[in-house]
């Protein structure tokens, strides 16, 4: 796949998690799809995010996208992304997501996620 193809691919897949879909988005990821938290946790295989996305995508997420950036298989996209827990309580979050792509599909996810203050 070229890399505008990747990018437009992960765009359909993130909107899909925008709108509360997270199989719509998982039909995007290989079946060994790893996320790779940097300095948190891994998740490997579909299962393994479905699960994820379940737990922390209650409501779906809000993302505000600043750069995309489609070289070769990889895509990077910079941006700020807030949740919302089972209480009702927003936290916001500065990102770096770095995907691999795989005949065309989402294969790796490397996540830089940092909590932003409150002030």
């Amino acid at each position: 796949m070229t890399p505008q193809k990747n990018k437009e691919t992960l765009q359909k897949a993130n909107a899909e998690v925008t709108a509360g879909n997270n199989d719509g988005f998982l039909i995007y990821c290989t079946e060994d799809v790893t996320w790779t938290f940097v300095g948190d946790q891994i998740l490997i295989g579909k299962e393994a995010v479905r699960k994820y996305m379940e737990d922390t995508y209650t409501t779906p997420p809000t993302f505000d996208v600043e750069e995309t950036i489609a070289d070769g298989d990889f895509v990077t996209v910079v941006g700020k992304i807030s949740l919302k827990d089972n209480d009702g309580k927003t936290t916001h979050y500065e990102y770096c997501d770095v995907w691999k792509f795989r005949d065309g599909m989402m294969a790796d996810l490397k996540a830089f996620v940092i909590e932003q203050n409150s002030r």
